[in-house]
């Protein structure tokens, strides 16, 4: 089964809404891991001391598989901020992604509901400017084959715009490869066939 591509988050965006006087500062970053999102997030609410709220959501890898995520209310009644923001990053395929919501209170209370929707708006509206790329997931296959074999896997690698991350000769020819991994099986079959078989080839895991 091949891993599907997904989007991540390709720059930084701002953007700033208002409900009943109250200021809503959206940021969104692309992170890649967990220590990159909560230096951010400390880095706001060190910048923002006297916001009310400093709410936050992450998501890191493909949104509907995530690697890991988490999200924050920051004093907000729960389940009103962080999940919220979450959930739009999710539905909207928004992977590798920070998004810090900076709230100023603006003496009118919203309710749990009108919270989760401010949240939610805030986001989305940072989203509506952000741009996004496609991430094809790659793998990386180490194959050993013989000398004379070698010019053929480097041909058939190239047929699914395999790259190769190094080669070293020994007794054989040992070649790692990376290859978008909705190739894999393919690659592996045509390395098969036209090895007849001898080539070991071991997924890089």
């Amino acid at each position: 089964m091949s891993a599907p591509g997904y989007t991540v988050l390709a720059a930084d965006v701002e953007a700033v809404i208002v409900e009943k006087n109250s200021d809503f500062l959206t940021f969104l970053h692309p992170v890649s891991c967990r220590a990159d999102a909560l230096t951010l997030i400390d880095s706001y609410r060190q910048k923002y001391p006297d916001a009310n709220h400093v709410c936050w959501a992450y998501v890191i890898g493909n949104t509907r598989q995530p690697v890991t995520q988490a999200f924050s209310d920051a004093g907000e009644p729960s389940g009103t901020a962080g999940k919220p923001m979450l959930h739009v990053l999710t539905e909207r395929e928004v992977g590798n992604a920070l998004a810090v919501v900076v709230r100023y209170f603006g003496g009118i209370k919203l309710g749990a509901g009108g919270l989760v929707r401010a949240y939610s708006s805030a986001v989305s509206t940072a989203v509506n400017s952000a741009t996004l790329v496609s991430v094809t997931p790659r793998i990386d296959v180490e194959v050993i084959v013989d000398f004379a074999r070698e010019a053929k896997i480097r041909h058939i690698a190239a047929q699914h715009d395999g790259e190769i991350v190094s080669v070293s000769y020994t007794a054989k020819v040992t070649i790692l490869l990376r290859l978008p991994h909705a190739d894999l099986e393919q690659f592996t079959q045509q390395v098969t066939n036209e090895t007849v078989g001898t080539a070991l080839i071991n997924l890089q895991l």
